[in-house]
């Protein structure tokens, strides 16, 4: 049975006509910077977060980029972003000439840990970026505390977290700005890179539209330097596509994440795997599943065998890139970001993998580890 980390055929095959209608509708229109499709899906994003202002841009890196740069973020100051991430949460800080300032995760989440964070504040510190990791929302109210009594924003990197929630609140609306992502294989992809930024700030709403087309008010007269973080119609109008049909897909890969606990229990794996976790007053929506398994590079190739397919998120952490080593933190500072990087393994959970599948998994696991 042949299982793939993610299979995008099965959801375009379910909204085919759906999605050829509105690339034809923007054909038609021969819009495709901009305009009423990116206006509307910003409309119905800033509804569904709540959020008074959504900024759609060119992708989720860009995102980052854009909110620092309405921040003012740049040489001489330092950001406090967790280890363990995807790169762009790290790079988009380099890129603007500030220091990059790591800290430890928590063990159970791999996120950022609150009292590394304290401890990490200086007078230089100038924003914290929280990763809302995997479909999870870090742990926002002490890291929101410290900000606020160090009167520096927080950007949530919301990446991987469109549809998850902390104490009933959305993902987008727990910092000062938030940054989304669109890649394909998000729990809402565009057929390409695409991005959002989402603030209740209204003026630094206004200042990341100004700096995501050149800084430019209006058009050739340019106020500051921006970027071309601009969304395309296309991805706009197929975004909005799928947006309704987001809160099932989310309900369905939390669905299937309750059938993994069940089966790992079924097999006796329980001791040998360390599941994901799922805080009271967190909703998780499981933009990767992702354990933590012994031998874990022996496990995959077994699984690679039984044609399952997975993925390492994220097997170098940052303080031990080769881009960041003249950062000059040490090695051994971070243990449990590297004992994550070791570890951890992502398996298939899409909304639509079967029961069948997950089994097949979950048996392929157990004889690995027998």
């Amino acid at each position: 049975m042949k299982v793939p980390l993610l299979d995008l055929h099965a959801q375009y095959a379910s909204i085919r006509e759906d999605v050829l209608a509105a690339i034809t509708r923007v054909c038609d229109s021969q819009q495709f910077i901009m305009g009423p499709e990116v206006e509307q899906l910003e409309r119905e994003l800033a509804a569904m977060l709540g959020v008074r202002a959504a900024i759609a841009v060119s992708s989720g890196t860009d995102a980052l980029l854009v909110a620092m740069m309405a921040l003012d973020i740049g040489p001489g100051d330092e950001v406090i972003t967790p280890t363990f991430s995807f790169f762009a949460t790290a790079g988009c800080v380099a890129r603007l000439g500030a220091r990059p300032v790591f800290v430890d995760v928590d063990p159970d989440t791999l996120m950022l840990d609150p009292a590394q964070l304290r401890a990490a504040m200086t007078p230089r510190t100038r924003a914290i970026i929280p990763v809302h990791l995997f479909g999870l929302c870090a742990d926002m109210d002490p890291i929101a505390e410290i900000a606020a009594q160090a009167r520096v924003p927080i950007v949530e990197d919301a990446a991987q977290a469109l549809g998850a929630a902390y104490k009933g609140r959305a993902a987008g609306r727990l910092g000062t700005v938030a940054c989304f992502s669109f890649f394909p294989s998000k729990n809402l992809g565009a057929y390409g890179d695409a991005g959002l930024v989402t603030t209740d700030d209204e003026e630094l709403g206004k200042r990341v539209r100004l700096l995501r087309t050149h800084g430019a008010e209006p058009k050739y007269y340019h106020r500051e330097i921006g970027g071309n973080f601009r969304l395309d119609a296309l991805q706009a109008a197929i975004l909005r596509v799928k947006l309704p049909h987001l809160s099932d897909w989310n309900a369905r890969r939390r669905a299937n994440a309750a059938r993994y606990r069940d089966l790992f229990e079924r097999f006796g794996l329980l001791s040998r795997v360390t599941l994901p976790v799922e805080p009271d007053g967190r909703t998780h929506i499981y933009h990767q599943y992702v354990v933590r398994v012994p031998n874990r590079d022996a496990v995959r190739r077994h699984l690679a065998a039984r044609d399952i397919g997975t993925d390492i998120y994220y097997p170098v952490p940052f303080h031990r890139q080769e881009c960041f080593a003249s950062l000059g933190f040490p090695a051994d500072r971070f243990p449990n970001a590297d004992a994550a990087a070791a570890t951890v393994l992502a398996l298939p959970i899409y909304p639509e993998l079967t029961a069948a599948q997950q089994e097949h998994v979950v048996r392929s696991m157990a004889e690995a580890l027998a």
